[in-house]
């Protein structure tokens, strides 16, 4: 079911409405007895073999200084929900009053969430929702939103015929989102297109094995999605070349290629002419406005659907869970030089 906009009131130059604006007052609750913004904070992450996540980690400690939180180091879960449990349980017993962590399986993260709320220790989940539990905020981009783009990228190149989408974990919200939305784009919006899929879980091997087989069986493909270019981009140019499909952007054999993630790597291969788009999952705003919400909610803070003042809007994607839908804009060559993406500022 697509997220459901909850609409408020407009919100005057106090932006998101927060304690500290008097006239804001209905979109915030007053902090709790005894609440403080003070304390360690933990942070997990859900792998470190993507580019993706080496930069959100580079840029949890930097972004928890501007923040002014006591961020601890943070811990790598290593694409193993059960471990991501443990870790948060390890947090918990060092005594923090904050996490921020990321699911890996929307719905094993509740357990984790419920050990925090019997401690009174406030969550925000970055980048993945959790199907249940707990959380003062999701902080993360509109990942239909991901399918939408990725299918009208392809879409305005491609017309007919067969294309891939390489999907992510479908235990995860985000690869159902992704997975879902592309799918329900081309029936709607291309109906001569054929979508065919790999379920690859976010893992590289599981991407190369998966189109190597799928280019065998299938070697007229005009175009690949990549839901996460920071694991599938590499595996992905690297099956064409053995199969004799990798030609340039503008090559009439050119298959057409478009991710998911913003990172450096995808934005040199759009430079060069090897990947058509990608849309910019913003690592940077991840790290700040995960810590940006947790050190709110440490204060007592509570929050309500409506815009931001950082240019998002939060909806209520279920009852009870809050989502800061970030921006996400969509990189071509025509805008891949654009100072302000991150991906151009590590």
């Amino acid at each position: 079911m697509r997220t459901k906009v909850i609409k408020v009131a407009a919100v005057a130059a106090c932006g998101l409405v927060l304690a500290a604006c008097g006239s804001t007052k209905d979109n915030a609750s007053a902090p709790a007895a005894g609440g403080g913004a003070g304390g360690k904070v933990g942070a997990t992450l859900p792998l470190l073999t993507s580019p993706f996540w080496q930069a959100y980690n580079n840029y949890v400690p930097k972004m928890a200084k501007e923040e002014g939180v006591d961020v601890l180091p943070t811990v790598n879960a290593d694409s193993d929900p059960a471990k991501l449990i443990t870790d948060i349980g390890t947090f918990l017993n060092q005594g923090v009053k904050g996490l921020v962590v990321t699911p890996l399986d929307s719905a094993a993260i509740v357990a984790g969430l419920k050990q925090a709320e019997n401690k009174g220790v406030p969550v925000v989940a970055v980048d993945v929702a959790p199907e249940g539990g707990k959380v003062a905020m999701v902080v993360r981009a509109d990942n239909k939103a991901y399918g939408t783009k990725a299918c009208e990228a392809i879409g305005e190149k491609v017309k007919s015929g067969k294309v891939v989408q390489i999907m992510g974990d479908l235990a995860s919200v985000n690869g159902r989102d992704r997975s879902e939305a592309f799918r329900d784009c081309m029936k709607a919006k291309y109906p001569g297109i054929q979508v065919l899929e790999i379920p690859a879980e976010w893992k590289a091997d599981k991407a190369s094995a998966g189109l190597d087989s799928m280019l065998t069986a299938n070697p007229d493909i005009k175009g690949v999605y990549m839901q996460a270019g920071g694991v599938y981009l590499a595996p992905t140019e690297q099956a064409l070349k053995r199969k004799n499909l990798f030609f340039p952007v503008g090559d009439p054999k050119h298959i057409v290629l478009v991710s998911n993630d913003g990172i450096p790597q995808e934005l040199a291969a759009i430079r060069a002419g090897e990947l058509d788009a990608t849309v910019s999952q913003p690592a940077d705003a991840y790290a700040k406005y995960g810590l940006y919400w947790l050190k709110k909610a440490m204060a007592g803070e509570t929050f309500k659907a409506g815009p931001t003042d950082h240019g998002s809007t939060i909806v209520e994607i279920s009852p009870g869970i809050l989502e800061d839908q970030l921006p996400a804009p969509v990189i071509t060559k025509d805008n891949v030089d654009d100072k302000a993406l991150w991906g151009n500022n590590l």
